[in-house]
């Protein structure tokens, strides 16, 4: 599935409809390149959990926890060398366990993730705030998350 944001505030909206379908032991995968609208999306999914305050790239601390409807963990794996490094910090507890997961740069640590997930890959347009969101599901419940999303943009 592929939607198209205009404006960081199309990508964070995009976001947030997805923060309310989303569920305990969600995994979200973004990817896109610097600038992309990676945060931005991460923004929009935590409103969606319900989490008003300020959302930031992880970059430095890796891991930002959140409390909304269901804990929120914003993962940021650019500085991550390998998988070991991941389990190094204990990434899989926060993987397998009842919140949410969001990880930018996830194919950083490719072996750490579960075989079912929410990949998304954000395309930014040449010279303007037109992003291309191409959604991908590994697994049942993330097809149906898929289509509720679809259903809530059509």
């Amino acid at each position: 599935m592929v939607l198209i944001s205009d404006s960081p505030e199309k990508t964070i909206a995009i976001g947030r409809a997805l923060g309310k379908l989303m569920g305990p032991g969600s995994v979200v995968c973004v990817e896109g390149n610097l600038g992309a609208g990676k945060t931005h999306f991460a923004k929009g999914v935590a409103l969606g959990m319900g989490i008003d305050e300020h959302v930031t790239s992880p970059t430095f601390t890796i891991i930002n926890e959140y409390e909304g409807r269901l804990p929120f963990y914003h993962v940021d794996a650019y500085r991550l060398e390998d998988d070991e490094e991941a389990y190094e910090l204990g990434l899989e507890e926060y993987l397998y366990g009842t919140g949410v997961t969001l990880i930018e740069w996830p194919g950083r640590i490719e072996g750490v993730l579960p075989d079912e997930c929410l990949r998304i890959t954000i395309l930014a347009g040449a010279g303007d705030e037109t992003r291309e969101l191409e959604f991908t599901a590994s697994g049942r419940s993330y097809d149906k998350i898929l289509e509720k999303l679809a259903a809530s943009f059509n």
